[in-house]
């Protein structure tokens, strides 16, 4: 059975190498920083793991303090070796399970021109939309790819397009310097 824990520190520097696997440089979030934004509680780094063996078969990386009541699901991985056998379902609903105090979860979906295949972003969208997401209108790049902001409801409202850019900005100042922002995020006008 899947169960899902608060990584440490330490076991977080130990997984990392595992985001710059899976996510491009580019959005990536530095070490340090994430660390900080742990530390403060600003940022939970979980590990979601089988019961009987203890093994980390993924991880997500949940932006949580906002003045809006929402969290951002920053990143979320499954270790290659369990892809396809279901542990992102069980880990996307132990996720809402943790969550579900919350107004919502916001997840960014990008995909990079430079990446090799074009289905990725599809393919994510789908496993999102199957889980009650649904695409937020907010236009802006995220390390120079376009993002698919979307959000689950879970006690708040879906209509965040008003106040989804102050949101951002919020969940980012807490972990990023105003020129580490500035270099990541792009709003369009």
């Amino acid at each position: 059975m899947l169960k899902l824990r608060e990584a440490t520190t330490t076991e977080l520097g130990r997984w990392y190498s595992a985001l710059e696997t899976d996510f491009d440089r580019r959005e990536l979030l530095p070490l340090g920083a994430i660390r900080k934004a742990v530390r403060r509680g600003d940022q939970e780094f979980l590990l979601f793991y089988e019961e009987q063996t203890g093994i980390p078969e993924g991880y997500a990386l949940v932006c949580t303090k906002n003045v809006y009541g929402y969290v951002l699901l920053k990143y979320f991985g499954i270790f290659p070796w369990y892809r396809d056998h279901g542990v992102g379902v069980a880990a996307m609903r132990l996720l809402h399970k943790r969550y579900a105090d919350r107004q919502g979860i916001l997840a960014e979906l990008t995909a990079f021109d430079d990446s090799e295949d074009d289905s990725y972003l599809r393919k994510l969208e789908r496993f999102f939309r199957r889980f009650g997401y649904v695409e937020v209108p907010c236009r802006y790049r995220l390390g120079g790819a376009d993002v698919t902001l979307t959000v689950k409801p879970v006690c708040g409202t879906a209509e965040i397009a008003p106040v989804a850019r102050r949101m951002l900005l919020d969940f980012y100042s807490r972990c990023l310097r105003p020129n580490q922002m500035e270099g990541m995020l792009r709003f369009d006008p």
